[in-house]
């Protein structure tokens, strides 16, 4: 039996209602605790991981109780239902017994329930028992009989419902609804919260951070190469890149759960809010990690094919730099975002990794000057994402919370930094065209009417980001903002005007 079969949270007795037993995993929280608690622990103490198989071996209920002893969830910011919790209250306030009745570990229940502060009692799992199917329906006969109502979302639920007075579901799966067919149950109510599954998707795999992996194209085209070839080998690194970024884009999501919860926008991000389940993100991880490593692996076997005589000397070097971007981005994930300096280092870093890569893919070598220049413009990027995170506090009076390490009073000097590393790209790309090879241009004078554009479109972004204008993702910016667009397009005049 379980420790305490009902944990009493008031002294408040109700008799004359139906008990109202809420179920908490993909239920009243849309998220599984459990998964939660567990990507925490990867996050806080990723030695401990190796103590997980032998925790499983001594059944589910122990292994719920050592998770939750090694970590705290956050059960303030977990993604709860909200049409659910608003009945739960509503019904409380009515002067109903409600029960939170959950195979999650006591500890993290009795949490939950004295968070929300709604509940007559609390039943779970205790170590030993897993409340979970059968356990919970005897659990519940057993200090209910048959006189209570239930709602939950999945399979294992639908013995309970089909044998409770008032079933009701919340954002109920699909083998939910079809064991309730099965039997004949059907919910006299349904809390549905929840977004299209296609669009979580999209926003999850990030595709508008794609537009970064055209620089992997830029080799190419600053050399005027016109090959079939190695444009289809451009094609084949940027798509594999993209698949890799998307990957590492989830994992940081995932190890991030609590602190984009806390967040004013990221907590509407789809595995914080609960519009994904966090399984499913890593079984996407690891096929757009398998898809990229078989694309990044073809790719020269494809060039071969497509045009023999431009076979890459170095067939697997792209597939090289394809992990040093993996592997930094992870290190950055796990670690080197919350060291305060290198963490922009590496951001900007992970910008000049794609042209190396789509140098790799291409068999185009890229000039000491692009590379320069490719340093100092990201790393001023990657200064005005951490100012415009910081400026956003700022302005609503609230202190950094995210572990990364700058302060509010550390804005002046970002700044400093920023746009002192925006005009040393200005200043570099100078020395790009004063080297160029003049062969590449008819006119490469013309080029030099690129220069005001560059410093127009840097320090309006820098201003913008002092006002407090700036969204926190300076790529989003670019995409998005008419008059980027507009110097794009005139840049990309200019350019052909030289040719």
């Amino acid at each position: 039996m379980l420790e305490k079969s009902v944990t009493s949270l008031t002294d408040k007795g109700f008799t004359t209602t139906l008990p109202l037993c809420v179920d908490l995993d993909g239920t009243l929280v849309k998220s599984d605790t459990l998964v939660d608690s567990v990507l925490v622990l990867a996050r806080q103490h990723p030695e401990l991981l190796l103590r997980i198989p032998g925790w499983l071996a001594q059944g589910k209920a122990a292994f719920k109780q050592h998770v939750t002893s090694a970590v705290e969830l956050d059960v303030e910011h977990l993604p709860y239902n909200q049409p659910l919790l608003e009945f739960l209250t509503a019904e409380h306030a009515a002067g109903r017994p409600i029960y939170l009745a959950t195979a999650a570990d006591s500890t993290l229940a009795r949490r939950v329930a004295l968070h929300l502060g709604i509940f007559s009692g609390v039943l779970a799992s205790d170590g030993k028992l897993n409340l979970a199917g059968g356990n919970k329906l005897a659990a519940f006969r057993q200090e209910f009989g048959d006189e209570f109502s239930y709602i939950g979302n999945a399979t294992p639920d639908g013995p309970v419902l089909a044998a409770c007075k008032e079933p009701m579901v919340a954002n109920p799966t699909s083998g939910l609804r079809s064991a309730l067919a099965g039997s004949g149950t059907v919910p006299i109510r349904t809390f549905e919260d929840s977004s299209s599954t296609l669009k979580a998707w999209l926003k999850a795999v990030r595709l508008h951070q794609w537009a970064k992996n055209v620089l992997i194209f830029l080799p190419l085209l600053l050399a005027h190469v016109r090959s079939l070839g190695l444009l289809v080998a451009a094609a084949i690194a940027f798509l594999s890149f993209g698949l890799c970024a998307s990957a590492t884009y989830i994992v940081n999501d995932l190890l991030d759960l609590e602190a984009d919860r806390k967040h004013r926008t990221k907590r509407r991000r789809p595995f914080a809010a609960g519009n994904l389940s966090a399984i499913s993100g890593v079984a996407v991880v690891a096929l757009g990690l398998l898809a990229s490593l078989a694309l990044a692996l073809g790719l020269p076997y494809i060039l071969a094919a497509i045009s023999p005589s431009e076979a890459l000397g170095s067939p697997y070097k792209f597939a090289a730099w394809m992990g040093i971007y993996l592997v930094t981005t992870l290190a950055y994930s796990l670690r080197l975002k919350r060291m305060v300096l290198v963490d922009v280092i590496v951001l900007s870093g992970l910008y000049t990794i794609r042209i190396m890569a789509g140098s790799a893919a291409t068999g185009v070598p890229v000039s000491t000057w692009l590379g320069g220049f490719s340093v100092f413009f990201f790393l001023s990027l990657a200064f005005v994402k951490r100012f415009a995170e910081l400026e956003s506090l700022r302005l609503r009076d609230k202190a950094p919370a995210n572990g990364r390490g700058y302060l509010i009073s550390d804005l002046e000097q970002l700044r400093s930094f920023g746009t002192a590393t925006a005009l040393a790209s200005v200043v570099v790309f100078t020395q790009y065209i004063s080297n160029l090879n003049s062969r590449l241009y008819l006119h490469p004078g013309r080029l030099w009417f690129m220069v005001p554009v560059l410093l127009l479109w840097l320090l309006q972004l820098w201003l913008l980001a002092s006002r407090g204008q700036l969204d926190e993702d300076p790529v989003v910016y670019a995409i998005t903002d008419k008059k980027s667009l507009m110097l794009g397009v005139l840049v990309v005049a200019v350019v052909l005007s030289a040719l």
